[in-house]
């Protein structure tokens, strides 16, 4: 009887391999023959199921087909130049949108991958070195282990590195210490309901000449969406009408097009409800720039109202990783029983620094509305998933159980 037992390649980490192991390098030399590709019958078929990051603590399978999987992958390499035989450093997770699509686009253009088991600067900045890498990419807080490594740690860059960031808004800051380090930022935006990325921001030559602090803020927008999104909009949920680009008049980004997910797996009702009138709803709040760059403002749900204003955490962030002393930061809502709800900010501070609470209040009301900063900081370290998007989820718990800062019926300035 044939055996139906697969092909096992087994690469041993000691410096001996048994003879009766065929290692990967001795696979290349002598492949097995009479090897068929089994096509899809149907390209819209599923061909894989990836599960979101689990920043709202139930992950939701989604399905990605044969289709949208090679259109968004070919969007991508379009979009960032990723021309022939690049050389990718891991540090996207490739569980996590199969690698923002790029596993495929690594083999479409005979690329070199370079897997590292953890993502340190030392292993950044040493593969780089070695391997002379032209790719890497990661959520803003990969980027915040780069600008914040040790010099001892770092190594000249061999020449011109695009970084892909996505995932969450990357602060100002952040951008500029990058661009410093000798990086070219490409920002993406996306969910995994639309394979990855999805939107560029897509860099117009007349902003080289800006300065320093208008490039970032640019930098910053989510941008354009890729050829093969259809169309990504700003719309009001409730009447679906697009809001003006005014810059200023929010909504809630949604997509239509190839790349969008084909369904949840085993959950038609969350189907139905994120493509209600035939566009993929985001839960993110953005507004539109009149150049059409989509900028967002906040998830839905992480939105603040505190006294009727409404207080976007993502500037609230940004304002707080401007500091010198500050490694990491969110903010969230803490329930207030005269306010409603009041900005509570926990913080991770950098090695070397110590600061109060009152310092990055005081830090925060010197550059943004009173109301919209902080009305108490917790120092802590930040619960992340294993995609490095910080979870928000939890701390609301916890700024929840810190209780009200004010008693009803007065305020508490």
């Amino acid at each position: 009887m044939k055996s139906n037992i697969p092909l096992l390649i087994t690469i041993s980490d000691s410096d001996t391999v048994a003879s009766d192991i065929m290692d990967y390098e001795a696979l290349l030399l002598k492949p097995p023959t009479g090897f068929e590709i089994r096509w899809p019958l149907d390209e819209c078929d599923p061909i894989s199921l990836n599960y979101t990051s689990g920043t709202t603590s139930r992950p939701k399978g989604v399905i990605y087909s044969h289709r949208g999987a090679y259109l968004n992958t070919i969007s991508t390499l379009l979009a960032h130049d990723i021309c022939t035989m690049p050389v990718l450093l891991w540090t996207v997770p490739m569980f996590h949108c199969n690698g923002w699509c790029l596993a495929w686009g690594m083999a479409a253009q005979g690329g070199v991958n370079i897997c590292i088991r953890n993502v340190t600067a030392k292993a950044i900045f040493d593969n780089i070195a070695l391997h002379k890498v032209t790719h890497l990419g990661g959520a803003p807080t990969v980027l915040n282990i780069v600008i914040n490594s040790p010099l001892t740690e770092r190594k000249p860059l061999p020449g011109k590195i695009v970084f892909f960031t996505g995932g969450a808004p990357p602060p100002s800051k952040v951008l500029s210490e990058m661009e410093k380090l000798g990086f070219q930022v490409n920002h993406l935006y996306g969910l995994t309901e639309t394979y990855g990325p999805a939107t560029t921001c897509t860099w117009r030559p007349e902003w080289e000449t800006l300065p320093v602090e208008e490039k970032v803020k640019l930098k910053a927008l989510q941008g354009l969406h890729n050829i093969s999104i259809e169309e990504v909009d700003i719309k009001d949920p409730i009447t679906m009408k697009s809001v003006p680009n005014d810059g200023r008049t929010m909504g809630e980004v949604m997509f239509r097009g190839n790349a969008v997910m084909s369904g949840y797996y085993k959950d038609p009702a969350a189907t139905k409800a994120v493509m209600k009138d035939g566009w993929l709803r985001s839960g993110d709040l953005g507004v539109k720039h009149p150049i059409g760059y989509i900028q967002l403002k906040d998830r839905s749900k992480d939105i603040i109202i505190s006294g009727g204003e409404n207080i976007s955490t993502i500037e609230v962030e940004s304002v707080i990783y401007s500091h010198p002393a500050v490694l990491e930061a969110a903010v969230v809502a803490r329930p207030d029983d005269y306010w409603g709800e009041t900005p509570c900010a926990f913080v991770k501070l950098k090695d070397g620094f110590s600061v109060g609470e009152k310092e990055i209040i005081k830090f925060c009301r010197e550059k943004l509305p009173h109301y919209m900063a902080p009305r108490s900081v917790v120092f802590s370290e930040l619960p992340k998933t294993s995609t490095g998007k910080i979870q928000k989820f939890v701390l609301r718990e916890k700024a929840k159980a810190l209780g009200s800062l004010s008693k009803k019926g007065m305020s508490k300035l």
